[in-house]
């Protein structure tokens, strides 16, 4: 397939499969300027499926760089009430939301003062996190490739050839190269439904990180569970948050990390910042040294946003079974590089399987940014509640 056939398969299967959109719905597209040729692909598809309105809202990565540079101090963690409207109108209104994914502008902040880019977090409002919680919104985040993103990923190969195998790359990790996309999403979400059943079968009082500047144990909640690829509205719409999915996910408790982690993949953030190298001790659940090769300073600054910030909200696992770790790509970018390798996240958690005792508990934040734990050289243990090991993952496979 070409690239163009590429696009309006991807386009797509992220209407009909990822955000299920329903008949006269209403569809968000959330975009970066250098992302307008997937944006069209999926306005269109919208429409061609039956869809009432598109909206597609663009972000410019440019103009928050003057900003960054030149707006006054206090002004930069300033968020116009619109934005926020916006955000929660697409809830009210049970809005279809597709977004899409990939670093758009290389570097963008770089040399820029890293605690001013620390404060501003958009595109990300954090009005999203009580929109994803509430379950209002039927919706997706798929991969958008384009130059600059396939340049950074393969910086050897020519533009074309880069942007060349980017699209190969996504078209296999999205199984566009299968007859039949949906069926084998289907299937995956199976196995992936399978994995956190056996998880949830063993209730862990934490699990265990141990490898290569690794070792941190994460304590989860009584009823904390396990849960992978289909969500669901309240509304009973059915779909897939990411395509593509790999992982299955819980949330913790945030009052129970201890430890130090390293990043086995670098982490760029909305704005397109690179963090590499990234570094973190935890004591009490808390994030107490935050450190990396490069970004540091963003990264304190996002830890710096509330109390929540310096907490996790959610632990993810992935094995070696998914597409994406297989490559053995780095893609310089979270959607993918997450579903490469297990992962946590600092910031807000989720309500999802807990009762209401553990909700109230759970950790809340205005930021959620992943980062990427797992490897082949780090085992994940669970720990049962009469303080039984249990191995979970060894060399990126399931042990249980």
């Amino acid at each position: 397939m070409d690239r163009a056939d590429l696009l309006e398969r991807l386009a797509d299967i992220a209407v009909v499969f990822g955000a299920n959109v329903q008949p006269g719905q209403t569809v968000s597209v959330g975009a970066d300027h250098g992302q307008f040729e997937m944006a069209r692909a999926v306005a269109a598809s919208a429409y061609r499926h039956g869809a009432g309105f598109v909206d597609v809202y663009y972000f410019d990565p440019y103009v928050k760089r003057a900003r960054i540079a030149f707006a006054a101090e206090d002004s930069l963690s300033f968020v116009p009430s619109w934005y926020v409207h916006r955000t929660l109108c697409l809830g009210k209104e049970r809005v279809a939301r597709i977004s899409l994914s990939g670093p758009t502008a290389i570097g963008l902040l770089d040399d820029l003062d890293p605690d001013r880019a620390g404060r501003d977090q958009l595109p990300f409002v954090k009005e999203i996190l009580d929109v994803i919680a509430d379950r209002t919104t039927n919706w997706t985040v798929i991969p958008s490739p384009t130059e600059p993103w396939a340049r950074l990923v393969y910086p050897k190969l020519s533009p074309e050839e880069a942007l060349d195998r980017l699209w190969e790359e996504v078209a296999h990790v999205c199984r566009l190269d299968t007859p039949d996309p949906i069926a084998a999403w289907g299937e995956r979400a199976q196995a992936l439904g399978a994995a956190a059943g056996r998880l949830n079968d063993r209730h862990f009082d934490a699990l265990h990180f141990e490898g290569p500047g690794t070792d941190l144990t994460i304590g989860l909640f009584p009823s904390s569970t396990f849960h992978a690829a289909r969500d669901e509205t309240v509304d009973g719409i059915v779909h897939f948050a990411n395509l593509p999915t790999e992982e299955v996910y819980a949330t913790p408790d945030p009052a129970r990390a201890d430890g130090h982690v390293d990043s086995t993949k670098p982490l760029v953030l909305a704005d397109g910042t690179i963090i590499r190298g990234l570094r973190v001790r935890f004591e009490g659940g808390r994030a107490v040294e935050v450190d990396a090769d490069q970004g540091a300073g963003v990264m304190r600054g996002r830890v710096a946003m509330g109390e929540g910030a310096a907490r996790l909200g959610e632990v993810a696992l992935v094995d070696r079974e998914g597409r994406i770790g297989r490559l053995g790509t780095v893609f310089y970018d979270t959607l993918l590089d997450e579903n490469a390798a297990s992962h946590i996240a600092l910031g807000d958690g989720s309500d999802q399987g807990l009762t209401d005792d553990d909700a109230k508990r759970r950790n809340r934040s205005h930021i959620h940014i992943d980062f990427m734990i797992g490897s082949d050289d780090v085992g994940v243990t669970g720990i049962t509640r009469d303080g039984d090991r249990v191995p979970v993952l060894r060399d990126g496979s399931w042990q249980i």
